[in-house]
This record gives C-alpha cells, structure tokens and sequence, in this order.
C-alpha cells in the first residue's frame, strides 16, 4: 500500500484500489497516484547505442539510456534536450530527435513504485566522444551493438523491451 494514514486527516481507515487510487473511509479524501512521464534517449553512432551504467539505485550497475523525468509544463522533446545536456554536457538539436515509441515502467523509489510512461527518442550523433557530467547519477558509458548484447544487462524492463523490440535483437 503507499499510504498507512490518509493524507489529508491521518486517518488509518484508507482503501486502495488497482494500486493507485486511495480513498479515505473517513473524511473521504481521494488520491490518485497518477503514471509519471519520462524521456529515454537512444543517441546513435553508425550501428551503436550509447548506455549510461546507473551510479546508483534503482538498478545500480545495469545499463540505462540517458533521460530522465519530465518537469511540469515542460515538453517531451525539452526534457529529452535538458536530460542529456545535464547527463552528458551536449547540446541537442531538437529538431533532430526522431520518436520511436512509449512503453510503461516502474520505477520503485526510496520505497514507492512509480509507474511511469517512458518516451523514447532516437539521434544520431556525428561523433562518438562524449564526456559524464553527471557522476553522481552515471558511472560510465558504454557503447553496445544492440543485435549482440544480452538484454539483461539493461535495468528498466520498459528499455529492455525497446532496445529489444526497436533495434533488432
């Protein structure tokens, strides 16, 4: 359950139904754990894919695409941007993201699941070098031929079925 007590009156009397609705049984307060939206980017070079290995949890050590959620008010196609020039300290042309597709996630935190619709971009890099400027959230990169790589490598079921749906393996 994500509540014990009711957020709006402490009460313990709270119902919760399909794992995102929560209704209190006392005051009447109803919360919906809505899907959060985030950003994958799938940065090219000829016939390899850049992952990040995660610093930390959830799924430290394992690969993951840059991205990240998106802010409030903010635009799929920004955040991808902002993302990766937080991540990785370049600056993407907008214009040159292709959408490749969305899938559903969950993204346990700090002890509550998230799920989360992530949305995937693919571009296509005129060159391979590319530096961390996020140490505390990326310990290296890797560059990976997606037609040859275990999938289970890959942290995030939904980039896992992506890579492995979208890039041939």
């Amino acid at each position: 359950m994500l509540f014990q007590f009711c957020p709006h009156c402490t009460s313990a009397k709270i119902t919760e139904t399909k794992a995102y609705r929560i209704a209190c049984n006392h005051c009447g307060f109803v919360y919906y754990h809505n899907v959060a939206a985030a950003v994958a980017v799938v940065l090219r070079y000829h016939d390899q894919v850049l992952f990040t290995v995660r610093q930390k949890d959830p799924d430290a050590g394992t690969l993951d695409l840059p991205g990240g959620f998106i802010d409030p008010g903010e635009r799929a196609e920004a955040a991808a941007c902002r993302e990766i020039k937080e991540e990785l300290g370049i600056i993407l042309d907008p214009r040159k993201l292709k959408y490749v597709t969305t899938a559903a996630n969950d993204y346990l935190y700090k002890t509550v699941h998230y799920k989360t619709l992530d949305i995937f971009f693919e571009y296509e890099l005129e060159h391979p070098e590319l530096g961390i400027t996020a140490p505390d959230e990326i310990a290296a990169l890797q560059w990976c031929h997606p037609p040859t790589m275990d999938l289970n490598t890959i942290g995030f079921i939904s980039i896992r079925k992506v890579i492995g749906e979208c890039y041939s393996i």
